[in-house]
């Protein structure tokens, strides 16, 4: 709910704000992409137009506007609008904000919108502090994170939100940003002319930050304000594209933005995983096939190019691990370990150390015999107990602590055998042994399958 009051204080801050804070988008109609989001006729859009928004959790990567939709809702809600760090804050601010709302709802009949960025950065004893509140909506919660919610907020907090998942910004997107900030009065409006080979260098070395790429933008609008008469070449960059440029007019010759200064204001590139804004989703794939197909040197490159990218270790750390199981399996069942250890040491941690990990971590994995079956096993089975029959547990498997137990039949205990197995029904009626697993042939997996066929045969 905004007033006069704190119009004046946004101007008055906007006024020394970096661009991109002044760019920062005031109504839903301003938000570049995220249409599945806040689109027309989105439940999401639905619910701020019509101020009966309930909890939600914000993730995705960060410069995709998570925070920016928080701010919009916060001129267009006339609820109280507050917010809470996720870094700084602890669980006596909560309760302060919790009574305050309590006080304001029942005093003023006014609701409360709380907003927290990096809501993963709470403890969980911060995270239990929010249940009571947010599930009786004495405040309505919007918390933010670039981190998977479902790894990283309560469980019983999810249940009382709707999560919402803001997509990585496109290459079309980011150039949208960056073409309105270059006109805009709120922001550089139209003081500086930027040409293409610029624009698309600040589009790369953004990775789908909107943030990054306005703050990259801006520290090359000062260069060129403060740099000496374009070079020859920096010329050629707008006659190539059309734009004459005069010479001898210094003052117009600052405010052409060229790649040189791009470069020269954030001289860290940060490669793009592809230039269609798939890049992300692209990389991934490529360093889990490359490790699929037993290729170290592509999985470290693929590796490379995550983390030059800014790419969140944590999120390779997990792919690492599902494909321990998914791929390698139990052709080496120590893969499964060293994933597990390298997800604890990315989360201990983090970079630049922890590249040291991943890089171990991908060549062991790309190095390990192979074997899905554990992966195929259990869709197999998945597949059976979704769409076949009921089945009932074999009698002699069943639970011994209820009255009648004694009519199910012998149950054999394995360990009471000196082969440490014994032949009796396990799988249900209709179902034979081998549905769903089929041993792969390498390593572990292999022996073992081996030694045990050969010992069923030895007594059968």
């Amino acid at each position: 709910m905004e007033t006069l009051f704190t119009s004046l204080e946004h101007d008055a801050l906007s006024s020394v704000a970096p661009l991109a804070v002044r760019m920062r988008p005031v109504a839903l109609d301003e938000l570049v992409g995220q249409l599945d989001v806040v689109g027309e006729g989105t439940w999401l859009r639905n619910a701020i137009e019509t101020d009966s928004l309930s909890s939600i959790i914000l993730f995705g990567p960060a410069g995709t506007g998570k925070t920016t939709l928080a701010r919009v809702v916060a001129r267009l809600t006339s609820a109280h609008f507050t917010e809470v760090s996720a870094i700084s804050g602890g669980v006596s601010d909560l309760r302060r904000v919790i009574d305050e709302a309590s006080k304001r709802l029942t005093l003023q009949n006014l609701r409360t919108i709380l907003f927290v960025d990096e809501i993963h950065r709470f403890s969980r004893s911060q995270q239990d502090a929010l249940l009571h509140a947010v599930e009786d909506r004495v405040v309505i919660l919007i918390g933010a994170t670039t981190e998977n919610p479902f790894f990283e907020v309560n469980s019983a907090l999810i249940s009382r939100s709707r999560v919402i998942e803001f997509k990585a910004l496109t290459n079309e997107d980011i150039e949208q940003i960056i073409l309105r900030a270059l006109s805009d009065e709120r922001g550089l409006a139209g003081a500086y002319r930027l040409s293409d080979a610029a624009l698309a260098a600040i589009v790369v070395m953004s990775g789908g930050d909107a943030r990054a790429a306005l703050t990259t933008l801006e520290l090359a609008a000062e260069v060129a304000r403060d740099s000496e008469a374009l070079t020859d070449e920096e010329r050629l960059e707008f006659e190539g594209q059309g734009d004459e440029v005069e010479v001898g007019t210094e003052g117009d010759e600052h405010r052409f933005i060229t790649t040189a200064a791009v470069l020269e204001a954030s001289p860290r590139r940060m490669l793009p995983y592809d230039k269609k804004g798939d890049t992300h989703y692209d990389v991934i794939s490529a360093f889990i096939k490359s490790m699929r197909g037993s290729d170290p040197d592509a999985a470290v490159y693929w590796l490379a190019r995550m983390i030059e990218g800014g790419e969140d270790p944590k999120f390779i750390a997990r792919r690492i691990f599902i494909f321990a199981s998914e791929d390698v399996g139990n052709a080496d069942p120590q893969a499964l370990l060293i994933a597990h250890a390298t997800f604890k040491a990315v989360e201990s941690i983090g970079y630049p150390e922890c590249q040291l990990n991943l890089a171990q971590a991908a060549i062991y994995m790309a190095l390990a015999p192979k074997s899905n079956s554990a992966t195929n096993a259990i869709f197999s089975a998945l597949k059976e107990v979704r769409s076949g029959p009921l089945r009932a547990v074999p009698n002699t498997l069943r639970d011994r602590h209820r009255p009648g137990s004694e009519t199910y039949g012998k149950y054999h205990y394995p360990h009471l055998d000196p082969r440490g197995w014994t032949e009796q029904q396990y799988l249900p009626d209709g179902l034979e042994r081998g549905a769903f697993y089929t041993p792969g042939e390498r390593g572990w997996e292999s022996y073992r399958t081996e030694a045990v066929t050969r010992d069923r045969n030895n007594t059968s």
